[in-house]
């Protein structure tokens, strides 16, 4: 087995040039770099959240399985969302699995069998970290195209409800 990724070159999204009789608005380089950050990472959790559902065992392990498809398929719907926004905004989006293996900020996941427990608190970091990476070039995207930035707005609120869904279920109640 290959424990090295190599990352085809070039990598990451780039700027095309218009065709045919294409106009509008233009990425600018660093509006295209950071929604490339954030389809990386929208990838990477579709990929993460499948893992995690195949792979856990133990109490709740239903809830859990189903809630676990729920964040795949808001995060593959997303992915799809960041990508075509950059194609209409003349990107090129890079979801090669290399070029998301290298380029992704998620922490690993592990392989092989998972606890529903432990899996709660992997999957909770996986969705706060993609959210954090969107959080972290909102105000870029912003500045260059609030269109792109509306639809960040939209991907964070239901990958923040997930991450709540989830991590809900090991939650104790605070004690006043």
């Amino acid at each position: 087995m290959n424990d090295k990724v190599t990352v085809p070159e070039p990598a990451g999204a780039k700027c095309t040039a218009p065709e045919n009789a294409e106009e509008g608005f233009l990425a600018p380089a660093a509006l295209a770099k950071n929604l490339q950050s954030v389809l990386t990472d929208l990838t990477a959790l579709h990929l993460v959240g499948k893992q995690a559902h195949w792979n856990i065992v133990g109490s709740n392990f239903r809830d859990l399985h189903l809630n676990l498809d729920e964040v795949v398929d808001i995060a593959r719907a997303s992915s799809d969302d960041i990508a075509e926004r950059m194609r209409a905004l003349h990107a090129t989006p890079d979801g090669r699995p290399a070029v998301v293996a290298e380029q992704s900020s998620l922490p690993e996941f592990p392989q092989g069998e998972v606890l529903t427990h432990d899996a709660i608190d992997l999957m909770t970091a996986a969705i706060e970290r993609t959210v954090g990476t969107m959080r972290t070039v909102h105000d870029e995207v912003d500045e260059a195209d609030p269109t792109s930035a509306d639809i960040l707005h939209g991907i964070i609120e239901k990958l923040e409800q997930q991450a709540w869904f989830i991590s809900a279920e090991t939650r104790t109640p605070r004690q006043h």
